[in-house]
């Protein structure tokens, strides 16, 4: 990466940060990932916090990305992939409003693609039931627990919910 590289953010909820962690670690350009909350009303939450669905927040994973070696809508690409984005607040086996679909936005460029290709997935019927995917402005990022990060890699493992 040159000096003269600029690395750009992305957040998204798609349910247990862990597995979402992983999914984009393993993209060429993305130069990092953090799992952590956003979306929500309290400062500086706690992953005990954040399990009694009470803060606000979603479980999010905030992307750096190369913009030269991987666009957002490749990003885009990958979220809508990886999770169903017509439950609310329910992932799997994972229920409540921290494991919302959501988009944290960063800039009026990723809010217009993210919204123009959820129209563009329900015009398709992509999905069987509507999208409920919130599509908002990134705020405060906090970063969870150190013992969330690269959760999976550490233990070797390749799926949230084993």
């Amino acid at each position: 990466m040159s000096a003269a590289t600029t690395i750009h953010k992305a957040t998204f909820g798609a349910g247990c940060f862990w597995g979402v962690e992983a999914t984009f670690r393993a993209i060429p350009g993305v130069v990092d990932a953090l799992v952590g909350y956003a979306g929500g009303r309290t400062a500086n939450p706690t992953y005990e916090q954040i399990c009694t669905d009470t803060t606000g927040h979603a479980e999010v994973v905030e992307v750096a990305f190369d913009p030269a070696l991987v666009s957002y809508a490749e990003l885009l690409g990958v979220f809508w992939a990886s999770h169903d984005p017509t439950t609310r607040d329910r992932q799997g086996p994972d229920v409540g409003s921290q494991y919302r679909s959501a988009v944290f936005f960063h800039s009026p460029a990723q809010q217009a693609e993210a919204t123009a290709v959820k129209a563009r997935l329900e015009a398709e019927k992509r999905f069987r039931r509507p999208i409920v995917t919130e599509i908002s402005p990134a705020q405060t990022f906090w970063k969870a627990e150190e013992y969330h990060q690269r959760y999976l890699e550490r233990r070797g493992l390749g799926n949230c919910h084993l």
